[in-house]
């Protein structure tokens, strides 16, 4: 610990004034002394004498004041008990909560479809291809959707988990070769092509269960999960979401080069009114995304006049694109 974070001042130790509880508002600053004195009285509980690391600017203000804290100093005069604690500013759940992270089919799968009714973790697969339905409906409620959680299926099992742990193109490849494996063993009439899988590939494997009974009750659980992964390749969600990626990867290159005003300066031009936007723009929903995402990951920032420009003239534009908006979605009009 102390190889990879600077110790905040033990008993008796001068603070820092950038760490001190001058700079907050007054609600804050109370809240802080008072979860303070909760902490002292664990430790005084517990018999510790702590030394105290932080990660993040409100970390470090927490554990400054408790080591200038009157009643935690003369505990750790008195206590038997060595620890370290480590405070933690917990902006960075944000960021992985709004962030898209790496090439990973499943969470992709689990951003695209549609929730399952009743679900938070599972979502519809359509299973209309393996009907004799002409629909081009995707909304088509006529036949139940399939899901991903398929726990009696040794085989769909398998393949979830490659979804979760290999990369995008690797995962495809796993579930052409699950299904190339199961029409084999059902003497279906397959053949095994070589090279880069589409989903077009997969939906064309897909039909020759499709007038198998037999087949398609022993191997519905990979189907739907192989369906699952055609109609993801295939949404036009999962083009933007690459595109988040990139433009993720670059904002913390740009964060790392230079001062927040000169990253929202590269985001304005991008915020577009409806009637500028073409289906490969970003959304006023993105563009709250990304701010969320910047936001967290940026660390402190330096407050002036360049950041408070810029932050104004991401607002106007922003404001603007939301009230151009000819039907907001529903999460714009909970905001507003």
């Amino acid at each position: 610990l102390a190889a990879l974070l600077p110790p905040l001042p033990g008993p008796g130790g001068p603070v820092p004034a950038e760490v001190g509880l001058g700079a907050l508002p007054a609600e804050l600053r109370a809240a802080v002394r008072a979860l303070v004195g909760d902490l002292n009285s664990l430790f005084t509980a517990l018999g510790l004498r702590e030394e105290s690391f932080a990660v993040g600017a409100l970390s470090r203000v927490i554990a400054a004041e408790l080591a200038s804290y009157t009643p935690a100093r003369n505990r750790r005069r008195t206590a038997t008990n060595k620890a370290s604690v480590i405070f933690v500013d917990r902006t960075l759940d944000l960021a992985g909560a709004v962030g898209h992270h790496g090439d990973n089919l499943a969470e992709k799968i689990l951003s695209v479809l549609p929730k399952l009714p009743g679900h938070k973790t599972d979502v519809m697969v359509n299973m209309v291809e393996l009907t004799a339905l002409k629909t081009t409906d995707e909304t088509c409620s006529i036949i139940a959707p399939g899901c991903l959680a398929q726990p009696n299926d040794p085989a769909a099992k398998a393949l979830w988990e490659s979804f979760m742990n290999l990369k995008q193109k690797e995962a495809v490849m796993e579930a052409r070769r699950h299904l190339v494996e199961a029409a084999s063993r059902e003497n279906l009439p397959i053949k095994m092509s070589m090279g880069r899988v589409t989903p077009e590939q997969l939906s064309s494997y897909v039909q020759l269960f499709r007038n198998n009974l037999k087949a398609l009750e022993n191997h519905c659980g990979l189907l739907q999960l192989v369906l699952a992964t055609v109609q993801t390749l295939k949404h036009p969600q999962t083009s933007k979401w690459d595109n988040f990626l990139a433009f993720e990867r670059l904002l913390l290159q740009t964060i790392g080069e230079s001062e927040m005003p000169n990253v929202l300066k590269q985001l304005l031009p991008m915020i577009k009114s409806y009637n500028e936007r073409t289906k490969d723009d970003y959304a006023c929903e993105d563009f709250l995304v990304l701010l969320v995402y910047i936001y967290s990951v940026v660390g402190e920032i330096n407050c002036g006049k360049e950041l408070d420009t810029a932050e104004e003239e991401v607002k106007k534009a922003l404001v603007k694109a939301i009230c151009d908006e000819p039907e907001p979605s529903p999460l714009l009009q909970k905001i507003t």
